[in-house]
């Protein structure tokens, strides 16, 4: 970023250029360069500044980013900057460059940026918050940008999918033991290096050695993780930093000889977006998976496949009963942070249940280990519960800190999800009348205004349909809980000789648990209350 103090004393107008550039340009020659666009932007904004008389500010650029992407940085950098006034003008080439968003146009362009005192300039499309007459430009300008993004989104999502019916590998990075083919996009080869572990995971597990025993061997003579493998290979494979040991774990194996990757299918689309506007995305339902047999070479052969496969169900056996563990996803280790694993004793030694870190049974090494029997840290939280409650517990004040049942959830969802739709219907609304007073005045002509009012008149039929239903969803959750609700949950939370696991799930978050106190009996641990 360039960056231009003004002399001391200078009464020019502060500037503030904006550039954006939303895919990589092909004559990069280095990850790290900037983009021959990008520099393009700069040159015309600079010369466009300089003979408006403005002084630059700084130079805020942002590569490889799309306009729907709110967390850009140099875009944050520069609302930091215009909230602390420290320029009068933000230049940009084109609206667009600035957002794709019609909300941030209305946020930014016509709330803050004239509450602090900032003009908006893009030099293309000649928008300008100083002239106020061609506000009603800015905001057609923000509703095609809108609906760019809209159908682009669409596009590209049916562009995948259909490469996903056609068994071509849409991932970033390839599955472990395998590569892209450098020749054919979409295609994956073997990765002899990695393939060969992975033949090895799948023998060792039909020979009768567990999961945990499997990745223990491997980290014993130093075999990367998948994770780690990609590093090596120069890929920039990225993980939360919860998830970036470099250790084999009980879990990688099991995913491992579950993947039908491996004896050459594709199964892709588990995961999709929730929008065209965020970057989270949820689980999906099987029916919605893209399955393709036959894509790419097998690594495991069939055979091997279906013995693997027919261990795995005989081995996932849940507590007595089918039942959730009381601690399940709920305890962990704290030394590493793991989740506890379950394990159960032998009939002969009274079949109890026990929780163990799985860090300490793959690498002695890596972690001090944590061991309690469920029934002892069941018995350690009750303890420490009726503590609070004999102690702390105000009746009143808890079942006002009770979250809402689910259903007044769901109606405080609708009625936030209704509002909304009927603030955008209103606001199109406003847009149809705008748009005939322009074609009246003769600033659109009769077939722009044609284009521009059937495109939102069709969008706005779509917000008049999703204001209908959830009306009717409202009417249905009209019934309101019980007065008492909130008592009766107390007094189901509260009057208990054992924890179950709604109890565990309503008042903990998670308990982290230590090593035994040599030669005591003490395993410490240390309890995160939700109320």
């Amino acid at each position: 970023m360039i960056q231009r103090e003004s002399p001391a004393g200078s009464g020019l107008e502060k500037v503030a250029v904006y550039c954006r550039l939303s895919e990589e340009d092909r004559e990069k020659k280095h990850q790290e360069d900037e983009s021959g666009s990008i520099q393009n932007q700069k040159t015309m904004l600079l010369q466009y500044a300089e003979q408006q008389g403005w002084q630059v500010y700084r130079v805020y650029s942002d590569d490889d980013y799309t306009g729907a992407d709110r967390n850009r940085p140099a875009f944050q950098q520069l609302i930091q900057d215009a909230q602390q006034r420290r320029f009068d003008i933000v230049l940009c080439k084109t609206q667009s460059r600035f957002t794709r968003e019609l909300e941030l146009v209305e946020k930014y362009l016509h709330g803050l940026f004239p509450l602090w005192g900032i003009r908006f300039v893009s030099v293309v499309d000649n928008a300008d918050t100083a002239n106020k007459g061609n506000k009603k430009s800015r905001q057609i300008n923000g509703l095609v940008n809108e609906w760019y993004l809209e159908d682009l989104s669409e596009n590209i999502r049916s562009v995948l999918n259909s490469r996903r019916e056609n068994g071509y590998h849409i991932g970033a990075f390839a599955p472990y033991g395998y590569r892209k083919d450098p020749e054919r996009k979409g295609r994956l080869l073997v990765d002899p290096q990695a393939a060969a572990v992975v033949r090895e995971v799948f023998s060792l597990f039909a020979q009768g050695t567990g999961k945990t025993a499997i990745a223990r061997l491997l980290n014993r003579r130093g075999i990367p993780n998948p994770t780690e493998y990609k590093r090596l290979q120069g890929l920039r494979y990225q993980q939360p930093p919860a998830k970036t040991s470099t250790l084999w774990k009980y879990f990688t194996i099991g995913q491992m000889l579950r993947n039908p990757v491996y004896i050459g299918n594709l199964v892709q689309g588990r995961y999709g977006s929730v929008s065209y506007k965020t970057k989270q995305c949820k689980p999906r339902p099987k029916s919605q998976w893209y399955v393709v047999e036959g894509t790419h070479q097998p690594i495991v052969s069939r055979e091997l496949w279906d013995q693997v496969q027919s261990l795995l169900e005989q081995r996932a056996k849940p507590f007595e009963g089918g039942v959730i563990g009381l601690f399940a996803r709920k305890a962990r280790c704290a030394g590493c942070g793991a989740t506890l694993r379950s394990s159960k004793s032998s009939a002969q030694r009274g079949g109890r249940h026990y929780l163990q870190c799985p860090t300490r049974h793959v690498c002695k090494d890596a972690c001090p280990g944590a061991f309690v029997s469920v029934d002892r840290l069941e018995a350690m939280v009750l303890e420490q519960v009726r503590w609070l409650a004999d102690n702390f517990l105000d009746l009143p004040a808890l079942e006002n800190s009770l979250p809402p049942p689910p259903g007044f959830v769901e109606q405080a969802q609708w009625k936030a999800s209704l509002a909304a739709w009927e603030q955008k219907d209103a606001q199109w609304g406003r847009a149809l009348g705008e748009l005939y007073l322009d074609k009246t005045r003769g600033a659109l002509t009769q077939e722009e205004y044609q284009q521009l009012s059937q495109e939102l008149s069709r969008r706005r039929r779509g917000v008049e349909s999703q204001i209908a239903q959830g009306k009717e969803r409202l009417a249905q959750l009209a019934s309101p809980p019980p007065a008492d609700w909130r008592q009766q949950i107390v007094r189901r939370y509260t009057q208990w000789e054992r924890l179950s696991r709604p109890v565990v799930e309503a008042l903990i978050d998670c308990v982290y648990v230590g090593r035994r106190v040599p030669g005591t009996r003490n395993v410490p641990i240390e309890i995160h209350w939700k109320l």
